[in-house]
């Protein structure tokens, strides 16, 4: 039996948990199994698996083992699948997961044209704001605003996140402009709870030389719902600072003005990033993804290091 063929069988006795589970996975039976297993560990000079009559239970040895074949043979099926896809277009399913209020502003309004481009490929699309394990689900591709570093992952930026101090006009009408910082202990302010650590989101505002900086100020309102914040904004309940991808759509309807010129975060994770699982090769499907998603972004001012907020007018140029 060839090695390739043993390893394919541990890790389905992995799986399994026994030599018969493993069997039915691999189309086999028990004894064949188990000759396998044996002829490995003689290999290998070790014991994957401690024996009993009531159960198999894999060894210290045979667990880095494991991981170790695991990650061999997901990097021979994406060389596999690359190889694959040269001569033809790109195909299969494509698992998608998305910060929410990035999916439904900004990449849901983009699939339809992708999948046009594209129609061999399968799309399934989960939107939800949990940092989940993508190579533990099987995500092709996470879209997030920031990243927690990995060895296993490729994050890339596809842009900034740029913050803006966003008022709807009529409530600047009723209540008035701020001109200082300190004027905003008069206004009411929206503020965004983070679901994951229920903390507040800090509020950065400019001092009188320009530098952005956190400032305490109360809450009157909120939330942990991002679209529900622009649209609180915009109708009227008070300031609220926007990432530039929640603030575009009111301010190019008019339905809000941003008070100051952008704030970017000096943190350089972060942002907007396409994390993958790191490979040699990296999937057709993922590729022309990324690649159409960086063209869509581009044609609306966005890259890895600028966004269109960089060039949107203030309504107070200078604090």
């Amino acid at each position: 039996m060839d090695k390739l063929r043993s390893l394919e069988i541990f890790i389905a006795t992995c799986d399994g948990g026994s030599f018969a589970a493993a069997a039915r996975l691999c189309g086999s039976d028990p004894s064949t199994v188990s000759k396998a297993i044996g002829r490995l560990e003689a290999q290998l000079g070790l014991t994957l698996f401690q024996r009993s009559t009531r159960q198999l239970r894999i060894t210290s040895a045979g667990e880095r083992y494991a991981g170790t074949v695991r990650k061999m043979m997901r990097e021979l099926s994406g060389c596999e699948e690359e190889l694959k896809q040269i001569n033809r277009s790109p195909s299969g399913t494509l698992r998608i997961n998305s910060a929410v209020c990035y999916g439904h502003l900004y990449l849901r309004p983009l699939l339809r044209a992708f999948c046009l481009r594209y129609p061999d490929i399968r799309l399934e699309l989960e939107i939800n704001d949990l940092h989940v394990d993508i190579i533990d689900n099987d995500i092709d591709v996470a879209l997030r605003t920031g990243y927690v570093k990995d060895s296993r992952l490729v994050a890339r930026r596809l842009s900034p996140m740029d913050f803006l101090v966003c008022a709807s006009p009529r409530y600047l009408e009723e209540f008035g402009t701020p001109r200082r910082r300190e004027d905003f202990h008069s206004h009411a302010w929206i503020g965004f709870r983070i679901k994951e650590t229920q903390q507040l989101q800090p509020i950065f505002l400019p001092d009188e030389s320009g530098e952005y900086l956190p400032y305490d100020l109360e809450r009157r309102y909120l939330t942990d719902d991002g679209e529900a914040m622009a649209y609180m904004c915009a109708d009227g309940l008070g300031f609220a600072q926007l990432p530039h991808f929640l603030a575009k759509e009111g301010l190019d309807s008019g339905a809000l003005v941003s008070l100051y010129p952008y704030f970017r975060p000096p943190d350089p994770g972060s942002g907007v990033f396409a994390i993958y699982p790191k490979r040699d090769f990296l999937p057709a499907k993922v590729r022309v993804f990324i690649d159409f998603l960086n063209d869509a972004l581009a044609a609306r001012g966005e890259s890895a290091n600028h966004t269109w907020a960089e060039n949107w007018a203030p309504l107070v140029p200078r604090v």
